[in-house]
């Protein structure tokens, strides 16, 4: 991208979301390690990660419809207010109760205090719905695939801060510095974004948008894109799968290390998403995204397939750091389709579906398969039955089950991306992306208030930005399509 305004605000978004995304992730993972370490519950860590996905699915088309009647920037600060809301709320809980009462799964205040640091963290989904509408805004056509190859990147960046500082703040400082710590980044999230503006037009209002859930809206656009149901539908079923390794990633790498290494670890690991998002933001995904993320999921199936196949932690690591380096190219890929195939004023709206699809699928499995290891499948492995049948593949260890439960999951993810290269949605999709006009972001009144973060306009006055040209487009160019135009 040129240095325009538009560049510049797109930085600012970026480190913003990078700081959002540590804090958020920082907190939920430190929650997920000190219930382990405390109660050693498979249970507990799975209803908790699958308690953050379902939040996550109940929100996110309503967060979706508050992203399209919005400002971005205004979204992304009510982001930062809710979350350090909640977590100043689970602070005074840690506060008045004790580590006791709070680490009791049969009592109501584990569970309040869960909720609250989940939902707080749920919010940022709110962020991450603003900020995939705002690569359409401010970044031109041909360059969103590599845009949002740098989101992958700067989530791969958190993660990997979060990894290291999550068992780190655990193992040493404890739960109540690691609430102080979550509250203190995300108040410093909200002083950042009063020095950002970005260069965006006043929403239209939607006539056909009457509630805050406008389901009806959002069928609509995916209905108008054929073959996008068929994505989003997809995603969902890997999401299905996904929740297998959301449920037993961190007992399994728990049984291999104690809480500061696999943070060691996982930091480790999610080196991956910088190198993946790296390489998209680098070259793109390609003429045919879609082709490009049917192969990324048949890769990740058969890494997950075998990278607990013997329980040897080089094996489980290596195998991560490459699963987790196919991550970014496979989101950046499905944002990429519909940032071209949906119209700009409903993208919101869109991501929002494809959101609550694919997180209310996560949870489905999560708690599924949390209590069928805990109570079956761990036990069978570890009786001499289970060790015969199945030790000359998987070998011997305190977590064979999990390994039996992540090789079927990730057979059954190798097999369902290779059967939808055979389906007409397939076809379809590819056909339309590679022939949808160009469309026009931002129509409206445009926020022309100057902020340091912006390069001062000429003879030093505030004047309006015009969001093509800021993104390095042309106004009035040919095939440029109307946010209102209902065309995909």
């Amino acid at each position: 991208m040129q240095r325009t305004a538009a560049k510049t605000a797109f930085t600012n978004v970026l480190l913003n979301t990078l700081i959002a995304n540590v804090t958020t992730s920082f907190l939920w993972f430190a929650l997920t390690f000190w219930v382990y370490i405390e109660t050693r519950s498979v249970l507990a860590t799975g209803i908790i990660g699958g308690a953050y996905m379902l939040f996550i699915a109940f929100f996110a088309m309503i967060f979706g419809t508050i992203v399209d009647r919005h400002r971005k920037h205004t979204v992304m600060l009510l982001s930062s207010v809710i979350s350090a809301a909640a977590f100043l709320v689970a602070g005074v809980l840690y506060l008045w109760q004790p580590e006791a009462a709070l680490l009791d799964l049969g009592g109501p205040w584990f569970w309040l205090f869960a909720l609250v640091i989940l939902f707080g963290g749920v919010i940022e989904q709110l962020r991450n719905i603003a900020l995939s509408t705002t690569v359409t805004l401010l970044v031109e056509e041909d360059k969103r695939a590599n845009a949002n190859g740098l989101v992958g990147t700067v989530q791969g960046l958190a993660f990997l801060v979060t990894s290291v500082f999550s068992g780190l703040s655990i193992g040493f400082l404890g739960m109540g510095w690691t609430l102080a710590i979550a509250i203190a980044a995300m108040a410093l999230t909200f002083v950042h974004l009063l020095f950002i503006r970005i260069p965006e037009g006043a929403p239209e209002p939607d006539p056909t948008a009457s509630s805050a859930l406008d389901f009806r809206g959002s069928v609509k656009a995916i209905r108008l894109a054929p073959g996008l149901f068929a994505l989003i539908i997809f995603s969902t079923f890997n999401n299905l799968i996904g929740g297998v390794y959301m449920a037993l990633m961190d007992p399994y790498g728990l049984t291999l290390f104690d809480a500061q290494t696999w943070g060691f670890a996982l930091a480790f690991a999610s080196t991956g998403f910088l190198i993946g998002g790296g390489l998209v933001a680098k070259f793109g995904l390609g003429a045919k995204p879609m082709r490009t993320l049917l192969l990324i999921v048949m890769a990740m199936g058969l890494l997950g397939a075998v990278f607990m196949l013997r329980e040897w932690w080089p094996l489980y690591v290596i195998g991560m750091w490459m699963y987790m380096a196919l991550v970014p190219p496979a989101e950046a890929a499905e944002q990429t389709i519909i940032q071209k195939v949906v119209p700009f004023d409903r993208q919101g709206r869109v991501f929002g579906v494809a959101a609550a699809m694919e997180a209310a699928a996560a949870p489905v499995t999560a708690f599924l398969i949390a209590p069928i290891a805990e109570f079956l499948i761990i036990p069978y492995m570890r009786s001499p039955e289970g060790n015969r049948q199945w030790g000359w593949l998987l070998g011997e260890g305190e977590a064979r089950g999990i390994a039996l439960i992540c090789l079927f999951a990730g057979l059954i993810m190798v097999v369902a991306g290779g059967l939808a290269f055979l389906t007409r949605s397939y076809r379809k999709l590819t056909d339309l992306y590679a022939h949808a006009p160009a469309q026009e972001a931002g129509e409206g009144e445009v926020d022309a208030i100057a902020s340091p973060s912006l390069e001062a306009a000429p003879s030093g006055a505030s004047a309006p930005i015009d969001p093509v040209s800021a993104r390095g487009g042309r106004a009035g160019a040919d095939g440029i399509e109307a946010p209102g135009d209902d065309r995909a």
